[in-house]
């Protein structure tokens, strides 16, 4: 392949026919099955153990704060897959919505990531639902397996552990029977665990103490102060908040698994959007209720970060409450670990079916209708990892996944909203590919343009270009300085961009059965917080990361570039009037 070839093949986009709705998975998922299970995949073991630990350690009291800002730029990311969730009604979530907007290898790219962050998400769950277990037996099977088969390596586990195995391994044998029978059960556990999140609310609100929001530093004994910051609501001040801020928002990692179900929801252009967020509504509401119990039941301070819950109704002498809240936590980590394992089998499907990785990934058993292949696979990876990998240097990477997608699905929006719509006539020519004059007139529709144009589009395009890296300067410069005159100028000019992308006439999104609101602001917002909480991570997970895409490319440059379904795609030609003669096949 010549350069130029290959460049045209990295940018081709996937075209979907107006009312492409045939599959060869089951619809059968309603509104009620798709808000389950993304309410399970996310309200796991966080909504027991995040705020405690967040409370103790960053943010106090104030961690209900914490979890209103993460719950602000999870919904700004969610209203974005909703959106397009309306547009695409099809299986592969981020990846299939990037496929469609901005390319062939930017879809790969996101497709690639997701395959590592629903692993790495599966895995951990897996271990972490091993490890309460085991806590329950007094870490019986761990002294156990240490004895017998003890793991020297650094970065692995201390043992193998067996019981993780096997417990990923039953959620991909149930998940590999069919959706159906697995959503049932996601249902009834969901269900468990928001009774279960219910009663601690109410159990809690009884033993409510306010004054635990006003704890004067004085109060604090000795041993507790040099730990306890500031004391009163926000004992680390506003630093505090946006720290816990960043940690919360993991906690709110999941909901997008909603948006794979796309070939399995029996009407996905309503009920996708509908329940993605009213997942993200009942998870806000959720965490919001169990911090503001929590904080006031007991001292932020002396708070249990491991299992938060079981030591304060110990505490407040409510032993029945613990061990209901220690049995609702077993159900929550049934319900995340499905949740974790169910998007990946659907992204390994996504991408085998349009070639991009490996096509044997994409066959449907008849009986089961799911992509049994994938299903194992995906199963058996995530088995290994949770029973030999230490997790602990990996799960900033299920972050950095989950960031870089919601980036890109952001990003996604803005440029569909000012793709050109009607292509101009012959004597309009001047307008659509714009000289210098034209253009600077553009920038701030001085011309009067009322729908989307070549030009429009273009400089929209531009002004995206120009503010991620204004963004990724941003990010840079609030880590190494801290002048106002500096953060003041690239604020600026974020703001000038913002507005010119304002100023630019927008598609007509009448027909879509959601839309993203206060468009461009939201998705630019979701982008901006997205690029500035990569930031925050270390370069420790960059270079896992990096070394990570260079795997994936490999298979993407000598195996999928290849066998890409649109490597033969029928272009359409026209004559001087623009009006369509015949079609060619080109090979990219």
């Amino acid at each position: 392949m010549g350069c130029a070839r290959i460049f045209a093949a990295l940018r081709r986009c996937k075209q979907l026919e107006e009312g492409e709705i045939t599959t060869q998975l089951s619809r059968c998922l309603g509104l009620l099955d798709l808000t389950a299970l993304g309410v399970g995949s996310t309200l796991g073991l966080g909504v027991y153990v995040l705020a405690g630990a967040v409370a103790k350690t960053v943010a106090g009291p104030a961690v209900t704060l914490s979890f209103l800002v993460a719950a602000i730029a999870s919904a700004f990311a969610g209203l974005c897959y909703a959106e397009f969730a309306s547009r695409v009604p099809k299986a592969g979530s981020a990846y299939v919505y990037s496929y469609v907007s901005v390319g062939e290898f930017i879809a790969f790219t996101i497709g690639w990531n997701l395959i590592l962050e629903y692993v790495i998400g599966t895995a951990s769950v897996a271990k972490g639902m091993a490890n309460y277990i085991d806590s329950l037996c007094n870490n019986t099977m761990a002294e156990t397996m240490t004895r017998i088969a003890p793991i020297n390596v650094s970065f692995l586990a201390d043992y193998p552990d067996i019981f993780a195995f096997t417990l990923v391994l039953l959620i991909t044998i149930l998940l590999g029977i069919g959706v159906s029978e697995s959503t049932k059960l996601n249902n009834v556990f969901t269900a468990l665990n928001m009774v279960t999140v219910i009663i601690v609310v109410v159990a809690g609100a009884i033993k409510s103490d306010p004054a635990n929001w006003r704890i004067d530093v004085q109060e604090i004994p000795e041993e507790y102060r040099d730990k306890a910051g500031g004391g009163g609501f926000m004992p680390w001040g506003m630093a505090g908040v946006m720290a816990g801020a960043a940690k919360c928002f993991f906690g709110f990692v999941g909901f997008d698994c909603v948006a794979t179900t796309g070939e399995e929801a029996k009407n996905p252009k309503r009920d996708i959007p509908l329940s993605i967020v009213l997942s993200l509504v009942i998870i806000f509401v959720s965490y919001f209720s169990i911090a503001t119990v929590l904080t006031m039941m007991w001292p932020y301070y002396l708070q249990d970060a491991d299992a938060p819950f079981p030591h304060v109704f110990d505490e407040s002498g409510m032993p029945v409450i613990k061990w209901i809240v220690t049995i609702g936590a077993v159900f929550a980590l049934c319900t995340s670990l499905l949740g974790a394992m169910f998007p990946l089998p659907r992204v390994l499907y996504a991408m085998g079916s349009d070639g991009v990785l490996f096509k044997p990934l994409a066959v449907i058993h008849k009986r089961t209708k799911t992509p049994l292949l994938a299903t194992g696979l995906s199963g058996l990876f995530s088995a290994v990892m949770a029973a030999i990998f230490n997790l602990n240097q990996l799960i900033d990477m299920m972050s950095i996944g989950t960031l870089l997608a919601y980036t890109i699905v952001a990003t996604s929006v803005l440029i569909l909203r000012y793709e050109e719509e009607h292509p101009l006539t012959v004597k309009d020519k001047s307008l659509r590919v714009g000289g210098p004059r034209a253009t600077i007139l553009q920038t701030c529709n001085l011309l009067g343009l009322k729908h989307p144009t070549e030009l429009s589009a273009t400089i929209a395009k531009c002004t995206i270009g120009i503010f991620f890296v204004c963004m990724l300067v941003c990010c840079v410069v609030m880590q190494w300085s801290s002048s106002v005159a500096v953060w003041s100028a690239i604020g600026a000019v974020l703001l000038v961009l913002l507005v010119v992308l304002y100023r630019q006439p927008r598609a007509d999104v009448k027909q879509l059965s959601f839309k993203v609101p206060l468009v461009p602001l939201v998705p630019y917002l979701s982008v901006c917080m997205n690029l500035y909480l990569m930031a925050q991570l270390d370069y420790q997970t960059w270079v896992r990361f990096i070394l990570w895409l260079v795997i994936g490319y490999a298979i993407y440059f000598f195996y999928g570039l290849r066998n890409s379904t649109l490597r033969e795609k029928k272009l359409p030609v026209m004559n001087g009037n623009g009006v369509h003669v015949k079609q060619i096949v080109t090979k990219f």
